[in-house]
C-alpha cells in the first residue's frame, strides 16, 4: 500500500507519479499506460480517483484514450510536460524558494556547494 500525503489529494499524487513515468522516459510515447482498474488495485483506490488522474492529464494533452486500448502516452507527451512543469515550477514553487533563500542569507555558491548527487 503506499503512502499519501494527507496535504493533497491522492488524484494530484497519482498524476504527479505518471508525470514522473512520462518524463522519467518509463513511459515512452505512444506506450499503453497501467489501466485504471489496475492502478485502482494496486494502490488500493477508488477507480475513479485514477480516472480523475488520467483525465487531468488527457486536458493537458499529454495522455489519449483509445478506445478499446486504454490509456496512451500522447506524442510530444514529454516535450509537454516538461513546458508545463518548469511553468508550474517558476510559478508556484520557485516564488516561495526564492523568499526563503533570501531569508536565509544564502548565496548561488552557497547553493551549488550544497548540490544533492
Amino acid at each position: 500500500m503506499s503512502q499519501w500525503n494527507d496535504r493533497e489529494p491522492i488524484f494530484l499524487q497519482i498524476r504527479q507519479r505518471l508525470i514522473a513515468m512520462i518524463l522519467s522516459g518509463e513511459a515512452q510515447e505512444d506506450a499503453a499506460l497501467p489501466s485504471v482498474r489496475q492502478i485502482a488495485t494496486d494502490l488500493a483506490v477508488n477507480p475513479l480517483t485514477v480516472t480523475r488522474a488520467y483525465q487531468s492529464l488527457t486536458d493537458l494533452g499529454v495522455v489519449e484514450s483509445r478506445r478499446g486500448l486504454g490509456m496512451f502516452v500522447s506524442p510530444g507527451a514529454r516535450e509537454r510536460l516538461l513546458v508545463h512543469e518548469r511553468e508550474k515550477f517558476l510559478s508556484e514553487e520557485w516564488p516561495r524558494l526564492s523568499a526563503r533563500i533570501e531569508a536565509l542569507g544564502l548565496d548561488i555558491q552557497d547553493l551549488l556547494a550544497r548540490k544533492p548527487s
